[in-house]
């Protein structure tokens, strides 16, 4: 997709909120794009085009891309604290700029929320584990609804819809 359309579809207000995110961590920029990238290209490897969806691909999709930001900007800053923050504060800018419907939001919330848990737990594995690992909760991701209480699904991935 080319980059000048993905801005076009962003509120200005974002736009700056991003600039100034990147600000604050610039060594972080392009471990960042490039955890995105990669993400992009093993989610498709693995489902296809269900990652676009809001069905478990998604779920793996979006755990992967936060454990690979938090992963490769490690190497930048060597305090997991700090890098699981940013990839924090990256998605977290990442659905308020491009929003969602309210289930889905917070189901994207929620599996951004368990891939930084899964780094927290397991930074020092390679990431050909970790996609291993996020495999196999992918196949026992759990549907949810508007009324499904996400924080007692702490450590599980969540969809939406059945692939």
């Amino acid at each position: 997709m080319n980059p000048f359309s993905i801005v076009k579809r962003v509120n200005f207000k974002y736009i700056l909120k991003g600039i100034l995110l990147g600000m604050g961590r610039p060594l972080f920029i392009v471990p960042t794009i490039k955890a995105t990238k990669d993400c992009i290209k093993i989610s498709t490897a693995h489902y296809g085009k269900l990652h676009h969806k809001n069905g478990p691909a998604n779920a793996f999709r979006h755990a992967l891309w936060n454990y690979l930001i938090a992963k490769r900007c490690l190497k930048w800053n060597k305090k997991e604290a700090v890098a699981t923050d940013w990839a924090k504060k990256v998605t977290d800018w990442h659905e308020e700029a491009f929003p969602n419907k309210a289930l889905a939001k917070a189901m994207d919330l929620h599996n951004n929320a368990v891939g930084r848990f899964i780094f927290e737990g397991n930074s020092e594995k390679s990431e050909k584990e970790i996609i291993s690992i996020l495999q196999k909760m992918t196949l026992e991701s759990i549907k949810i609804e508007e009324t499904t209480h996400l924080s007692a699904l702490k450590d599980q991935l969540v969809h939406i819809i059945e692939s």
